[in-house]
């Protein structure tokens, strides 16, 4: 009977080090921003996220935390169960490995997290006109994505980070939320057309070519009133820290855990 004991064991200490869910690759301008979604498991809506620099999950350094000031900006989302870390003013030297974190604060289970890897450079090989678009239900919205041209020939995708749904270039796709469409100019971009749009749309979405990833967040509304008055229905944050100096972060505990890229 120990041996069963030990595997579910194992079993159940995988599962909580694999729930949060975050960007793979992404490519960024230098001097230019961008917002990274990071979801997390329901239970941990009240835990501390933070934002942790470095290769080494055991030796990467945290320089953005719900509770502390740091050098980005996070912001928590408990309705949705998502946070968001803002990133700004990039340099080349800024590009490496990152870990979207939430702090678990015991021995028995290491801190929920997953890396991703930020490139700086001059011209970005993945990117969009625009991170943000609005729309109202029932109506359509269209987000343009760039490619380098070492992109030309990947496969180019429109997913929805929640359920990691994912619309390829040359299908149309209706689901119960809208009709997605998707097309690709052959000249470095590919637009990507969403009709019928419905509340339940609302979230964080990102345009890919092989690899690398641009993020999008998208934000329906409900139609306007009679009056005047547009019912927003997307949530608003609970917590958001500064940039500035890196002080008081909070304690983590030590795993060591390698990047698997």
């Amino acid at each position: 009977m120990a041996r069963p004991l030990i595997l579910f064991g194992v079993l159940l200490y995988t599962a909580g080090t694999l729930s949060m869910k975050t960007l793979d690759r992404v490519t960024l301008r230098e001097g230019g921003s961008i917002t990274i979604p990071c979801l997390y498991d329901n239970q941990y809506k009240q835990n501390t996220k933070y934002w942790c620099e470095g290769y080494f999950w055991n030796s990467c350094k945290i320089t953005a935390s719900t509770n502390a000031i740091g050098k980005w900006t996070i912001t928590d989302y408990p309705a949705d169960s998502i946070f968001t870390v803002k990133l700004h003013n990039l340099k080349s030297s800024d590009s490496g490995y990152y870990w979207c974190a939430v702090e678990i604060g015991n021995n028995e289970e290491p801190d929920d997290k997953k890396n991703l890897y930020v490139t700086v450079k001059k011209a970005p090989d993945v990117s969009v006109v625009s991170s943000s678009v609005s729309g109202h239900e029932g109506g359509d919205i269209s987000v343009q994505c760039f490619y380098s041209s070492g992109y030309q020939n990947e496969v180019k995708q429109w997913c929805r980070y929640k359920d990691q749904s994912c619309y390829t270039v040359g299908r149309t796709n209706t689901s119960q939320n809208s009709s997605v469409q998707i097309s690709d100019d052959g000249r470095r971009s590919f637009t990507v057309l969403m009709t019928g749009l419905r509340l339940t749309d609302s979230g964080w979405y990102y345009c890919s070519a092989g690899d690398l990833q641009a993020p999008v967040q998208l934000n329906v509304s409900d139609v306007v009133t009679t009056e005047g008055f547009v019912r927003n229905s997307f949530p608003k944050p609970a917590v958001s820290t500064d940039t500035s100096t890196e002080k008081n972060m909070p304690h983590r505990e030590e795993h060591f855990c390698l990047s698997q890229n």
